[in-house]
Formats: C-alpha cells, structure tokens, sequence
C-alpha cells in the first residue's frame, strides 16, 4: 500500500511533476504548488518557479478564494450536529432582520436559497470590505434573483449569512471559531485569514503579453467566510483527508459524507456537465471518476483541492495568477495519474465474525414482478440489493434492531424493507416501500398487488 513520499513509482512522480510543469508553462503561472494525499497523508508534493527567490513547498501560503466556503460548511454541519439548528430551519429562525429569512439554512448551503451570486457594487474581491459593512451592503435592494429552493444558482453573499449565523450562535468572530473548531484540532496551524510569512503574492498576468502587474490584497469583511481563507498545501492535504474520513473532535465521518452528497437540483447544463453541488462541496466527473472538493478565485490566486474517494487519491492545486491554468483539470489528472499508475490494493476479504441467522434467511434470489435481484450479507453487517441484469435499482440496507432494514442510498434511501413472515415463521416475502419481492416471479400464492392469475404461467397458445 502506498503512504510514504518515497513509495510512489519514480514513473508517477516524474508524470506529476510533468503535469505541474505543463500547467505553470502553458498556464503562464508566477509560481504553482501541488500536492498529492492518498491513505490520509501527502505522498507527493511538487512546485513550479520560486516565491521570495525559492521553489514554493508544502508550507507557503497562497489564498484559496472559495474553498473557504467549506471550512464555513463545516462550522454549520457543527451547530447542526449539537442541536442548535437543523438545516431546514429558515435563516430568519436564527438570523432575523435580513430580508431574505424565508431562505432555509440548507439552501444557503447548498446555493440554492435564490440569493444573487454576487454583492452589489463595487466589485467585492478586489475591494475593502470596509465598503460593506453590515449584512444589507452585502446583499444590496435586489438580493432574491431566483425563488427560493428552486434552482441551484452559486451564491457569494448566501456564505457570508452562513458566517453570520455562525457569529450570532458562537457569540465569536466567525474566525476565531473557525480557529478554535476546526483549524487547531485539525492541526491546520498555517490556515489563516490574513498571510503569514512566507506567502505568495497575487499577480495578474498580461494576456497578450508576458508581463505582471500586483494585485490588490483586500480584507474582505463580512465576505470573509465566503473566499478570505489563506492555506498552503500541506495543511489542505490534511483538510482533504478529514473530508473523507471525518475527525470526531470536529466532524463526523456520517457528516463529512452528508457534505459529499448532492444537494441542490441544477441546470440541465450542469447535468450534462456531471456538476452538483452537496453542502459547502463540488461534485464533478472527470475521466469517469467522482470528484468531490471546492475550487477558489480571488484576484492574484487560483486554487483547487479534489477528492477521489474510490481510488482514495485526493489532490491540492495552487497558483498564484489572476487566470491562466485551469486549477480542477490539473488536480483531476493529478489524481488519475495516480489512480492509474498504482491503483489501490483492495483489502483483504474477511469473512464476518458471527454469522446471525436472521439476515442469513434472507440472502439469495428475489423477484419484483420479473425482475431478478440478489440480496447479499457483507462483512459489515449490511445487506445489499442489486439487479441482476446490472441495471435497476441498487441499495444497501442497515438493520434498524427490529427485524427491519433501511436503506442506505440511491431510490431506496430511507426506505423500509421489512420481511414479511408466514404463520409458521417463514418468510413470504420482502416488502420494500410497498413493492413486494418474492423468491419466483409472480410467485403463487404471495401477496402480488392485483394478484396472479391463477391459469400461471403460458405460451402465446
């Protein structure tokens, strides 16, 4: 299994860095830095050109723009977790005076609350957040652009309430609670607000011409949760593995795994595109992976962390140019460079350590109508329904301690399968949310909605 630096292929190491090369030359990048995590730590990091007169490493900060909606996510998921809301509580539950209060915790999250995407002006990233200093400049005469809850539409102002709401149930400094709950128990000691020593500097590159001009450096104020956050590769290294594995001091891995889920209906662009948005997450596909992570602009910066939780291959991208390399592309081939040269070592099938009976019963072929599934028990306890044909509906179930099962994900999340018992004890059949499956098609005797005709089975005659 691959975990030390020194354990990657000298044929990945040297694609990676080709990769890092081609984007820093072709991207016209002042400077880029990557990283590369696989088994919960960084395997490989590279870099491109020099900060203060040397190559950038793992430690040098560069802003990561809207990544820091993700650190902000996380706050949320926290008050949530503790009781203090519940994601479908609106705003103004918690947050009153606002204007747009009808917008739940969740759609804000999730950019679907119909909040437009940016404040008014002027432009918000390249000016003090002194120019905005309460919650009505943020959002300006015109903050609702889309119903509420019916489309996704990216919204900077809808995390900059989500920080607000923060400060008002901390009683804190939306960055002192960020620092508290979940920069130093993550260990993240070089995630700041403001860049400390040694950090890049932002540069705007000339398109036609290969000259730089400096840009701005602004505190953004209230925005601040919405793209102020500077952080280096090696501490988003880490942030990418509690992202798919949780921490309990911060958040749990049944948490980090509701952010990674899709949350928000999209444009049917977005669709096509294989781009949802889960809470405070991106999902992309690309090269036919799942992808999850954030990617982050700010004048002068450009950053992108990705996640392959398949492969369990995570990659962190960050330049410090206004435009030029495409931030996700890079981290996506990052990651499929080493998903394919040293694919993951599957683990060692295990068998379970007891085996109960009462599931054991209910393992094998089942039909729904003359659809044919198997039912199967894995080592962990869960039984999972799949089509045999390879297309339909597939679930895992976790027994709920009663005799009854529900589902994991897919059409079936949620939902109950209970087996449904004759007189003597046996099992008749399976109800699942009301479709009944049975162990021979349109079996005799079961319960069939509209029942069998009692002729069975025949030819055209």
């Amino acid at each position: 299994m691959t975990t030390p630096q020194e354990e990657l292929l000298p044929g990945t190491r040297r694609a990676l860095l080709h990769r890092i090369a081609v984007a820093q030359s072709e991207g016209r990048a002042p400077s880029l830095v990557a990283s590369v995590v696989r088994g919960g730590q960084a395997v490989w990091t590279g870099a491109r050109t020099s900060v203060e007169g040397h190559a950038p490493d793992e430690d040098v900060q560069y802003r990561i723009g809207s990544i820091t909606k993700t650190f902000t996510a996380v706050l949320v998921l926290r008050l949530r977790d503790e009781g203090l809301l519940d994601l479908s509580d609106p705003l103004e539950k918690h947050l009153p005076g606002t204007g747009v209060g009808e917008a739940t915790i969740v759609e804000l999250l999730a950019h679907s609350g119909g909040l437009a995407a940016e404040t008014p002006a002027p432009w918000w990233e390249r000016t003090s957040g002194a120019l905005r200093p309460g919650l009505a400049d943020v959002l300006g005469e015109r903050p609702l652009v889309h119903p509420v809850g019916r489309r996704f539409h990216y919204s900077n102002p809808g995390y900059a309430l989500l920080g607000a709401l923060v400060e008002k149930l901390r009683d804190g400094r939306w960055e002192d609670v960020l620092r508290r709950e979940v920069l130093e128990p993550l260990g993240l000691h070089r995630t700041s607000v403001h860049p400390r020593t040694p950090h890049a500097g932002g540069w705007a590159v000339h398109p036609w011409a290969d000259v730089m001009l400096p840009e701005p450096l602004e505190d953004l104020g209230l925005m601040a949760p919405a793209g102020q956050l500077w952080s280096t590769a090696g501490d988003l290294a880490r942030f990418a593995a509690f992202l798919l594995k949780g921490d309990d001091q911060v958040l749990s891995a049944e948490s980090v795994r509701e952010m990674r889920t899709p949350a928000a209906a999209v444009e049917a662009a977005d669709v096509a595109s294989g781009y949802a948005y889960g809470l405070g997450l991106e999902l992309r596909h690309q090269h036919g992976r799942a992808l999850v992570g954030h990617t982050g602009s700010l004048p002068g910066f450009l950053a992108c962390l990705t996640i392959d939780e398949a492969d369990d291959v995570s990659a962190v991208v960050l330049a410090n140019c206004t435009s030029g390399p495409a931030p996700f592309t890079v981290a996506a081939d990052l990651v499929r460079i080493v998903a394919e040269a040293e694919p993951c070592i599957p683990a060692p099938w295990q068998p379970l350590r007891e085996a109960d009976p009462a599931p054991l019963e209910l393992v094998g072929q089942w039909y729904w109508g003359t659809y044919a599934f198997a039912l199967r028990l894995s080592a962990d306890g869960l039984l999972a329904l799949e089509p045999l044909s390879g297309n339909g509906r597939a679930s895992r179930f976790r027994s709920q301690g009663d005799g009854t099962w529900v589902g994991l994900e897919g059409y079936y999340a949620g939902e109950r399968l209970k087996p449904v018992r004759r007189p003597d004890g046996s099992v008749s059949h399976l109800d699942l949310g009301s479709f009944v499956f049975t162990r021979q098609p349109y079996e005799e005797g079961a319960p069939v909605p509209g029942g069998v005709d009692p002729e069975g089975w025949r030819g055209i005659g």
